[in-house]
């Protein structure tokens, strides 16, 4: 049932996107007469953007969709002062080089979701830093300082927060939805951009920028957040034992991007499918009632469907291969992730502790020790009771590969040089 004149708010309403709106009824006309442009922005504070961003990403995924035209911008100059949002500390400065390498990663993440080129409404790639960077900042406070008092910003829950545990909250980072704010009224008057697409954290950030533009061009820009997600259990998206799920395939393999899918509480289905899928709405609705063990059955096609839009369809297929042939076969599959070591080392032979560790398996010896106290730990799919057992060539099975199990989910695999 629509509920919107335009297209894109019913389809990320009906997905369950929408957290708040600055104005539902304005944007939604302004959506429904034509090609419009929004934007959706990061900081490039590291390499690759991970699960937890991946919403608003999506979001921008359904607007292109859509027939709009949508912005991605990196904020290569805000980067230098880090969001104090919701943050218990402040950020590490990083240093211009660090921050540029992270802008060229960044937007590798981005292609993989939204088509990118010059015509019609392909995606146009932005960073701040062209024209924060070239600001005056006696004339930028004579111009702009009037426009944010304190008092509001002390409202804003981000700021309360980080006051409320007495906290410091440096000047420096006081300065960052000022800057912020100026973003979208530039993005405003250089490219038309009405909407910014971003997550409910952003809130106070975001609508600084439309109260902004009121008052110094009286023009209503729009701003749209979506729902920071937890797992059923309460746990943070993207957060697994061995730290973020990133999006780029070589900080986190397709495979192990698809096992992260597999593994989603049952509860989950149904709303991931709706969010990191495109899926008709109705076919998710047929995977959602799966249940008891044919649950598993809409989990796959979850893990597929998610990897595909993020690895393209070939890692998806040679993911779900090595994980039927891993754990409906038991044997290992292509994809499984591996190190190399040297005929001299098993010679020697590793402790079962620093195998599972030099494997990724887990982060810390004392990881190690719990797994293998919990009977989780294996060699070759056999149990392991002691940390100090070694892993030697005699271990090799015959296809040349020792295989390593943390519990009934994760696996891998040692070979030789």
């Amino acid at each position: 049932m629509t509920q919107y004149k335009s297209d894109f708010l019913n389809i990320v309403a009906e997905r369950g996107f929408i957290h708040q709106c600055s104005n539902f009824d304005a944007l939604d006309a302004i959506l429904a007469s034509g090609q419009q442009s929004a934007y959706c922005g990061f900081d490039p504070t590291g390499k690759s953007l991970h699960i937890g961003h991946l919403v608003p990403v999506m979001m921008m995924y359904w607007f292109q969709k859509c027939g709009h035209k949508p912005y991605t911008l990196v904020g290569g100059a805000t980067a230098m002062i880090g969001d104090p949002s919701f943050k218990d500390k402040t950020r590490p400065v990083l240093t211009v080089d660090d921050i540029q390498v992270n802008v060229d990663s960044i937007k590798h993440c981005y292609a993989q979701f939204i088509t990118y080129g010059t015509d019609g409404n392909k995606a146009e790639m932005l960073n701040n830093a062209d024209w924060i960077l070239k600001l005056n900042y006696m004339e930028f406070l004579r111009d702009y300082g009037t426009c944010f008092t304190v008092n509001r910003m002390l409202s804003f829950d981000s700021v309360k927060l980080r006051l409320d545990r007495e906290q410091p909250l440096t000047f420096l980072e006081f300065n960052y939805m000022i800057l912020q704010g100026y973003d979208f009224m530039h993005l405003y008057q250089d490219k038309k951009i009405i909407l910014q697409i971003g997550g409910s954290d952003q809130w106070g950030n975001m609508i600084n920028g439309v109260d902004l533009a009121h008052k110094k061009l009286g023009k209503e820009l729009f701003v749209l957040t979506c729902p920071l997600l937890t797992t059923a259990s309460g746990a943070k998206m993207g957060k697994t034992e061995g730290g973020a799920v990133w999006l780029r395939g070589d900080m986190t393999s397709p495979y192990d991007y698809w096992q992260y899918w597999r593994n989603t509480e049952d509860a989950d289905v149904g709303k991931f499918l709706k969010l990191f899928t495109t899926l008709p709405l109705d076919e998710i609705a047929k995977l959602e009632l799966l249940d008891g063990a044919d649950i598993n059955e809409a989990k796959k096609v979850l893990a597929f469907e998610a990897t595909k839009l993020c690895h393209g369809e070939q890692a998806a297929l040679d993911a779900a291969e090595t994980a039927r042939k891993t754990f409906e076969q038991g044997g290992v599959g292509d994809d499984l992730p591996f190190i190399t070591v040297t005929e001299s080392v098993l010679k020697t032979g590793m402790t079962m502790i620093d195998a599972l560790r030099e494997t990724g398996l887990v982060t810390s010896n004392g990881e190690a020790k719990r797994l293998i106290q919990g009977g989780g730990a294996k060699i070759n799919d056999a149990s392991v009771s002691d940390g100090g057992q070694l892993v030697t060539l005699s271990d090799m099975t015959d296809d040349g590969y020792i295989k390593l199990s943390s519990g009934k989910k994760k696996h891998a695999l040692i070979k030789l040089t």
